[in-house]
């Protein structure tokens, strides 16, 4: 064979590697992480929740506008939000359905799943259930519990507490479903798209997302109506968070990483894949969020790459365990985590195009009730209605806050990695 022949087969195989095969979760646990360090030192962590609810401020204000609404909370919606592509929120949400658009594509992956007619009514509860339960949390899966604990939070373990909770009587609704609705079976189907078309798809998809990205950093005032008041150096810095939001939405869709998994499979099957993955992701982004948040002293010139309140919400209490129950219960009925309802948009499955605009209606609403709560328009989370702010760091240390992670982490791997072999926490049927 010669040398051409194979490095054409070794082309091949890089190839297939990294853009057909299904991606190892545990080094897909590792990528996240990474990406997620990555995007919090260029900017701001990542999340879900905040475009979502950017789509859903637009639909309410839409219809505000439509109905000329002048009194109760859709009087709140008289200025347009954010411009959908000039909101940091939904930059990450475009760049991560693109990423795993792109994804999909590349591995012949895409299709429009239509949902059975029963499924369809469960993404519309699905999307009310999320979005009530981001906004009583701080957060989705991601900003309320993953990037909350990476970002040394507290609030992140009350979320993760009541999304447990959540997600295992959500699973129990399903065993119930499975054994006594029979209504809605039928309706589904699924439209497939030739390769040769998603190939073609994969590359203009790309071809998009390099030019929006370098739009965004040659951006110069007053070239694009919509950035309105907002500097060449925040309009600039969107190029970097586009493309870093793409990457995550292509790893997670190529290693069908959804968090709500790790969460749901040790009860469901045993299997403990994606739980020790999900474990390992949230350690490492922890230690990163440790090393931009601490201050190195002043004596040295040394300051905190990233503030330390990003991503303290004050859920620490009440708010992030029912919020999280809210979610994970709404989470199980979707099929789907707020990032893993992202991912499956970009693959073309329409039960979960159809959660989004309930998800993002019922954000938004819940949202603006609470910072506007009452005839004193008081805000709850602000006025400690929901819990309290608790950035770890404050309470133990650097120190003590990475070890008590640790600590929990291990501990989770050894609970999860027991079940595999033992099947105590399996719900049953």
């Amino acid at each position: 064979m010669s040398e051409e022949s194979v490095m054409v087969g070794k082309v091949k195989s890089l190839y297939k590697t990294c853009c057909q095969s299904e991606w190892n979760a545990t080094i897909t646990g590792v990528i996240v992480a990474l990406l997620s360090l990555l995007i919090m030192a260029w900017w701001r962590p990542w999340g879900a929740v905040g475009a979502i609810r950017n789509w859903g401020d637009w639909i309410i204000y839409g219809l505000n506008t439509v109905i000329g609404a002048e009194s109760g909370i859709l009087g709140y919606y008289d200025e347009a939000p954010a411009a959908l592509l000039g909101s940091t929120g939904s930059v990450i949400g475009i760049g991560f359905i693109g990423g795993a658009f792109i994804s999909a594509c590349l591995g012949k992956d895409f299709a429009f799943r239509i949902p059975p007619y029963r499924e369809m009514v469960k993404a519309v509860i699905a999307g009310i259930l999320m979005g009530v339960g981001a906004a009583l949390a701080g957060g989705c899966n991601v900003g309320g519990m993953y990037n909350a604990i990476g970002n040394l939070a507290a609030n992140g373990f009350t979320m993760w507490f009541g999304l447990v909770a959540g997600v295992v009587l959500g699973l129990k609704l399903l065993y119930m479903e499975m054994e006594y609705i029979t209504w809605g079976d039928g309706g589904s189907g699924t439209i497939n798209v030739p390769n040769f078309l998603q190939s073609i798809l994969a590359l203009a998809g790309l071809a998009l997302l390099i030019w929006t990205a370098y739009a965004y950093a040659g951006f110069e005032e007053g070239a694009f109506t919509w950035a309105g008041d907002k500097d060449e150096d925040y309009i600039a810095s969107l190029s970097g968070i586009i493309m870093i939001a793409a990457a995550l939405g292509y790893a997670m869709q190529r290693g069908r990483w959804c968090m709500v998994q790790g969460f749901r499979e040790p009860h469901m099957t045993g299997d403990c894949t994606l739980a020790k993955s999900v474990a390992l992701s949230i350690l490492l982004l922890a230690v990163g969020g440790a090393v931009l948040k601490y201050s190195v002293p002043a004596a040295h010139g040394g300051e905190a790459v990233l503030n330390p309140i990003n991503y303290v919400r004050g859920t620490f209490g009440w708010g992030g365990v029912v919020g999280g129950f809210i979610f994970g219960l709404g989470a199980m009925l979707a099929g789907g985590c707020g990032s893993g309802t992202l991912w499956r948009v970009g693959e073309g499955q329409v039960k979960l195009i159809m959660v989004v605009p309930f998800f993002g209606i019922a954000n938004s609403l819940m949202t603006t009730w609470f910072k506007n709560f009452g005839a004193d328009e008081i805000n709850l989370e602000k006025s400690g209605a929901l819990g309290s702010y608790v950035y770890l760091p404050d309470v133990m240390g650097y120190g003590g806050t990475l070890a008590m992670i640790a600590a929990i982490m291990m501990v989770w791997y050894l609970v999860v990695t027991w079940n595999e072999d033992s099947n105590k926490l399996i719900v049953p049927m």
